[in-house]
């Protein structure tokens, strides 16, 4: 079983930033990507950012030039920096493990961007 535990999250005002984490533990077979999703309220799950095993990264268009995803070697740490916050990029942020087909979602974490 996989347990992803993010972190980072909190309320900023709008240009200011936050770096997200994400820890990874159990046992993890084959991982093929990693990535962050956000929610706001009353809106689907969408895909902010996304790093595969093979190296390609991914940005939800709105994000772009603003967050970036990294991780660190052993893919047990999965961060996702964010810069220039607007208040639209509000909502809670799931980290997402894909392994061997199966996904795995963390519990989110709250940002909120507001004055």
């Amino acid at each position: 079983q996989v347990h992803l535990v993010e972190s980072g999250g909190g309320l900023v005002q709008p240009g200011g930033s936050l770096r997200l984490s994400c820890a990874a533990s159990g046992r993890i077979y084959r991982i093929t990507g990693m990535g962050w999703y956000r929610q706001a309220p009353g809106k689907q799950r969408e895909m902010v950012a996304r790093t595969a095993s093979g190296g390609t990264t991914t940005y939800a268009d709105s994000v772009k030039g603003r967050f970036t995803i990294s991780r660190d070697g052993a893919w047990k740490t999965l961060y996702l920096q964010m810069n220039s916050l607007k208040a639209e990029d509000t909502g809670v942020y799931y980290c997402k493990l894909e392994d061997s087909g199966a996904n795995y979602w963390g519990q989110g974490t709250q940002v909120t961007v507001s004055s």
